[in-house]
């Protein structure tokens, strides 16, 4: 732990407890909690898995989902809730913490995410899964990490920077970036991002390191189909145009919105609280936008 990661950590999990207070598992969603995936001795590699309770027995297509929380704080217990509405419409859903920084550098986080797809294909049969079908989401820092990871499974130069390989037989179908960092520049050395970067990567953030985490310089023309969300007040909202503009130079299939207005000032991840009916809306049209994908 970092004086950063403290102040990220504190800050981040009063929101999410104000949020999420009085919140319950919902009465059409079954749930297995706590499965591990992965080594870590601290415990930190486990994932929930939600069904909805009236598939039972029939092969859905996955969503694996990859939180937020700058690189520095999140887990399953965070997301549970926003999985489990994501399980209502229709979906198996797979909620995962994977290790954070500064106490674990990067790539740990893709190496955890990668061990996830490994689970999901090894599993497919216990928990139903459709492994042709299979999406994913992520938001803020976790929609950088999954940018990065549909990379590695459509670009053979980019993946091969790494020690991991993608599961035999593992495809992602298409995968929603939500309020996401795609590209991190190093000229502001006291911006939040870079001062996160410094602890994150293992160099402390060189133009090489930074040239590596581009989820921009990964997209070819078989990169996965995007829906890409940003809000109005989103205080990332300036990522989302420059990775519009590399899917469409390669040509990708995307949906791009920008949620809010003038008068409902949106904010970043507003999707999380799913309580609000602008958080439905979101969640409807992303799930609406995987299920083209699903005949």
């Amino acid at each position: 732990m970092s004086e950063l990661s403290d102040k990220i950590r504190s800050e981040f999990k009063k929101s999410d407890d104000e949020r999420d207070a009085l919140m319950n598992t919902p009465e059409d969603v079954d749930r297995w909690d706590n499965i591990v995936y992965g080594h870590d001795d601290r415990e930190m590699q486990k994932l929930d898995v939600y069904r909805p309770k009236q598939a039972q027995g029939e092969d859905l297509p996955v969503i694996i989902s990859v939180h937020g929380g700058g690189w520095m704080y999140g887990d399953k217990e965070r997301y549970q809730y926003y999985c489990m509405s994501l399980a209502q419409r229709g979906f198996a859903v797979i909620n995962f913490t994977y290790r954070l920084a500064p106490e674990n550098k990067f790539p740990a986080m893709l190496e955890d995410l990668n061990l996830v797809c490994k689970w999901v294909m090894k599993r497919a049969g216990r928990f139903h899964f459709d492994t042709e079908r299979i999406f994913a989401v992520g938001d803020s820092a976790g929609a950088h990490i999954l940018g990065l990871y549909a990379g590695i499974c459509t670009n053979p130069a980019y993946a091969a920077k790494y020690d991991f390989t993608v599961p035999e037989g593992f495809a992602l179908t298409a995968i929603a970036l939500n309020c996401g960092v795609y590209q991190v520049s190093g000229e502001n050395v006291e911006d939040l991002t870079m001062q996160i970067m410094k602890e994150l990567l293992p160099q402390g953030g060189t133009e090489e390191e930074l040239a590596q985490i581009s989820v921009l310089d990964t997209i070819t023309d078989v990169y996965p189909p995007v829906f890409c969300m940003t809000a109005v007040a989103d205080f990332q909202k300036g990522q989302a145009p420059a990775l519009v503009q590399k899917l469409m130079e390669n040509n990708v299939p995307f949906v791009y919105r920008v949620f809010g207005d003038k008068v409902n000032k949106l904010g970043h991840v507003f999707h999380c609280d799913i309580k609000t009916i602008d958080a439905a809306q979101c969640n409807d049209a992303e799930c609406d936008f995987f299920r083209e994908f699903c005949f």
